[in-house]
């Protein structure tokens, strides 16, 4: 009897490097959309995951906005969930002892409304054992103080980085609004700061109105648009920091299955975040990872940084090199 021939995850390579961490695959979870880890443990085993990617944590407690704070739209989601999360003190106390427990690669997201409060929240949880990185916040649209408008400013970004940098040796990528005029400007800063990788990108500004009687579908007039609808403007931010920077790029927006995962490797990303999706398919982060690995396996591609970067203007990849090299034909020499 012959034996069974390999699954594509065990033929593909697929690990990837973010500074000082290692991931097994390339597939994280956007912050927001998969609880802080565990609340999907039951579906989805963490361990399968290049990381997870906990709800954005600040200082103190926030209740988040008022209702409504969801909406649908074509071919996405708007969200104004306002930063709702247990705050430092509990983050520390009850979730991260959960995720420990899973044994998930945990990069925890962080938000202020100042410098000052990041610095408290990267002295406080900078060498906690369990979290490998932090993904700090600069861009949720859904926040009055220290949201996406207050970090568009390169000098800040820079600034803050470089206070952050020092207080911990694990990952620090940093989260990019993609409402601005020049997103490689900012991705640029956060390099010269000491990021290890730059996520490109958030949600965009968006809304939504209902005619009759007129309102806003929100409880406020704009919230952030996620979702397949904004997949090809993500793609091009993507492009963009890639072209811009040296470090690492996270490609996220509007990825819903493997092949969506590719395109954005293939503009210069270095991994992908899976968000909305997962409230509609709980399990579709770990449906990535597999679709990715199949598809890359049926190319005859066994490692992902031989896809990496194939349409990334001035790099030319391991399918390019294939693509120009000379064939040879049976019984002669070209």
């Amino acid at each position: 009897m012959s034996s069974s021939p390999k699954h594509p995850m065990t033929a593909v390579d697929l690990s990837v490097r973010i500074g000082p961490l290692r991931l097994r695959n390339p597939v994280l979870t956007a912050s927001g959309t998969f609880g802080y880890g565990d609340e999907y443990a039951h579906v989805v085993d963490p361990r399968g995951l290049g990381a997870v990617i906990t709800k954005t944590v600040t200082v103190r407690p926030r209740p988040g906005n008022p209702p409504v704070r969801v909406a649908e739209t074509a071919s996405g989601m708007l969200n104004s969930i306002g930063l709702e999360n247990v705050g430092l003190d509990r983050f520390r106390r009850e979730k991260l002892p959960k995720l420990r427990a899973l044994g998930a690669t945990v990069i925890a997201s962080l938000g202020g409304e100042t410098p000052r409060e990041l610095v408290r929240l990267l002295e406080a949880l900078g060498d906690e054992t369990g979290i490998g990185g932090f993904e700090i916040n600069f861009s949720c649209p859904n926040v009055a103080k220290g949201g996406a408008v207050y970090w568009a400013n390169a000098r800040r970004l820079e600034r803050t980085l470089a206070l952050l940098r020092p207080l911990t040796r694990a990952a620090l990528i940093a989260k990019l609004s993609p409402d601005v005029t020049s997103i490689a400007d900012l991705a640029r800063a956060c390099q010269q700061g000491g990021a290890d990788a730059v996520t490109a990108v958030n949600t965009f500004v968006g809304m939504s109105v209902d005619l009759g009687p007129p309102r806003h579908r929100l409880n406020r007039a704009t919230g952030g648009l996620s979702g397949p609808a904004i997949k090809p403007l993500a793609l091009a931010r993507c492009h963009d920091a890639a072209r811009a920077v040296g470090i690492p790029v996270v490609g996220s927006g509007g990825i819903m299955n493997g092949r969506d995962a590719l395109e954005f490797i293939a503009v210069g990303a270095a991994a992908v975040q899976v968000g909305t999706v997962s409230f509609i398919r709980p399990r579709a982060a770990a449906e990535v990872v597999e679709e990715m690995a199949a598809v890359l396996a049926a190319r005859g591609i066994r490692r992902l940084d031989d896809w990496r970067g194939c349409l990334l203007e001035g790099a030319q990849s391991a399918v390019e090199r294939r693509a120009k090299a000379p064939r040879r034909l049976a019984g002669r020499s070209t």
